[in-house]
């Protein structure tokens, strides 16, 4: 498809990224902005800022006009909110505005970044229980599932054709939030603990070309997970041992013993008025998530993985470029490519 493409969330890692994409390949694009700084760094990336905001339905109706496709790329993603409302509020409300809205405006295909989150539960559900009963392992991960039944809702109830990508852990260099905090920690000798359990990756620039590929190939009411690779978190350190010649081995936690040290510390967190990032649904999260498989979109859409080993050589050499790494590493030799890939 060559048409004008909309962007939200386009000032976040992926949103940036697909905008970079769409525009690198000569389509016309429009991107969401909710302030002027971020309309000032979306048109320095050859994008057309439309301000505005998911819960303003006029504004967004007005920027869609003529456009071909939306790539919704905008959400919150975070653990241990003292109040999660805000999320929910942001990924629920806010995806069924973007798809009624689209769906006015005459958009013909929409692109939803869900997550695999939507794809986790937790044990009580693992012999087969209601839909309605689900236990989710994090907020964050209730208010993607719930987020993409809205979507499909607003999408069987418009005809607005909607696909679904449900990324993996989104890794690269541009990422220093959420999971890519570990890997810098263990690079800086930060990382004296730590907790075992699946690690699932993608590659930023895989996890882009799965949504373009999921606008051209992608059939609409299907989702389609997109995962590189599929490790432990042990084993995921152990490569970055390889790769810089660190050896560095934190100590991993009993799962009873990381809950119980969470509880306490948001316990602590709460009676002091604090926030803290490290909460029980955090270790759920790290410990009882599920091993992806990623393979239906290199089937379905024809995406092929970059190797873990590329992606996290990438990424080093970025915190590097970037000085999020304090200490030398002996072992780096560097990319292996030439310069690291930007975000």
């Amino acid at each position: 498809m060559a048409g004008r493409a909309f962007v939200t969330g386009a000032t976040g890692f992926l949103g940036r990224a697909i905008v970079e994409e769409l525009v690198a390949a000569g389509r016309p694009v429009r991107a969401l902005a909710r302030s002027d700084g971020a309309a000032q760094r979306l048109a320095a990336l050859g994008a057309e800022p439309v301000r505005g905001d998911l819960r303003d339905r006029p504004s967004l109706e007005a920027g869609l006009g003529g456009c071909e496709v939306v790539y919704h790329a905008a959400g919150v993603n975070a653990f241990c909110l003292p109040d999660p409302r805000p999320m929910f509020d942001v990924n629920v409300a806010g995806s069924r505005a973007v798809v009624l809205a689209a769906a006015a405006a005459g958009v013909k295909r929409l692109v939803y970044t869900s997550s695999a989150a939507t794809l986790d539960v937790g044990p009580e559900e693992a012999g087969g229980g209601r839909r309605d009963s689900r236990q989710f392992l994090s907020n964050y991960a209730q208010s993607k599932y719930l987020a993409e039944r809205a979507v499909m809702e607003a999408s069987a109830s418009t005809g607005l054709a909607v696909v679904c990508v449900n990324p993996a852990s989104v890794q690269g260099p541009g990422r220093t939030s959420g999971t890519a905090r570990l890997l810098i920690g263990y690079l800086n000798g930060k990382l004296p603990a730590a907790v075992d359990g699946p690690l699932n990756v993608i590659d930023v620039a895989d996890c882009t070309h799965g949504h373009l590929l999921a606008e051209e190939r992608g059939v609409p009411g299907e989702r389609y997970l997109l995962c590189g690779a599929s490790m432990t978190l042990r084993s995921g350190l152990a490569l970055l041992s390889h790769l810089t010649g660190l050896d560095d081995a934190p100590r991993f936690l009993p799962p009873r013993l990381a809950l119980a040290a969470a509880a306490c510390i948001e316990l602590v967190a709460r009676a002091r008025g604090k926030h803290t990032r490290f909460c029980r649904e955090m270790v759920r999260t790290l410990i009882e998530g599920s091993a992806y498989d990623g393979s239906q979109a290199t089937r379905d859409l024809g995406l092929a993985y970059t190797p873990i080993e590329t992606t996290m050589r990438h990424t080093i050499s970025w915190y590097l470029e970037q000085g999020l790494i304090t200490r030398p590493l002996p072992g780096f030799t560097g990319s292996g490519d030439g310069a690291p890939k930007t975000a």
